[in-house]
């Protein structure tokens, strides 16, 4: 069956895939802010986005963001609302970076 001259694409399977080592994201008020992504995650069942803007390098911070697919199979990024889980990925982006003996 062929879906009338539409080709289906397959899903990117990562961010990076899909836009490269940087993300543009809106901001408050209408500005677009550059992240670059540090690392794309899985911790039980859900995938994680690692970023941070030249700013928050400055600072050493970053920004935690669940990945989702939409009804497209497109990459969205969802924000992390949850302390706790926001935590967790940003513990196992440190065992990332720095090794550790505990599993997330």
């Amino acid at each position: 069956m062929s879906h009338e001259g539409r080709e289906q694409q397959p899903a990117p399977a990562s961010l990076k895939e899909k836009f490269g080592n940087f993300v543009e994201l809106n901001g408050h008020g209408g500005s677009v802010e550059a992240y670059r992504i540090l690392a794309e995650l899985a911790i039980d069942g859900h995938r994680y986005a690692i970023l941070q803007s030249e700013a928050m390098s400055k600072e050493d911070d970053i920004e935690v963001f669940r990945v989702a697919e939409d009804g497209l199979g497109d990459l969205q990024l969802e924000t992390v609302e949850d302390d706790e889980e926001w935590e967790r990925a940003a513990e196992a982006f440190d065992d990332l970076q720095f090794g550790s003996d505990e599993q997330p």
